[in-house]
């Protein structure tokens, strides 16, 4: 039997250990109040304050639709409330509320130990690498998209 191009090996394990973060991170949020597409929504606010509810959805690549719906979902569930622009009429903010904020203390912390406990395989080191490796395959992988 041929050896595989360590090339393909190291993308088909890089693409199997991302699924398995992701699924593990999607069965985390599960059990939350929130979901994914939520907890970038409330992240971006809790972090950058208030922004358009048109910039959201290019920030965190959710399309006009699905972020109209996210907000809504948001704003039922007390995090989040709509303000209009005072410059601009057509433009909406989103601005988190302080329930939403008390929440997002508590989330932000619980989504930071779980990040943790995925990299305590790694030492400092090894992370640094991964970090640098990583951006150097995204960095070509962007620069093959524009040719």
């Amino acid at each position: 039997m041929e050896e595989k191009d360590p090339r393909i090996k190291a993308f088909t394990v890089f693409i199997k250990s991302s699924q398995s973060v992701q699924k593990l991170i999607k069965q985390d949020f599960l059990k939350k109040e929130i979901n994914l597409n939520e907890y970038a929504v409330m992240e971006l606010l809790y972090h950058k304050g208030d922004q358009p509810i048109q910039a959201i959805g290019r920030r965190i690549l959710l399309g006009t639709g699905s972020i109209t719906y996210v907000i809504d979902k948001l704003e039922d569930k007390g995090f989040l409330y709509r303000r209009p622009c005072p410059e601009d009429r057509r433009k909406m903010f989103a601005c988190i509320t302080e329930a939403g904020k008390e929440y997002m203390d508590t989330r932000v912390v619980e989504q930071e130990s779980l990040i943790n406990s995925i990299f305590d395989e790694w030492n400092d080191d090894e992370v640094e690498d991964a970090i640098n490796l990583l951006k150097r395959i995204g960095t070509h992988a962007e620069r093959l998209l524009e040719k």
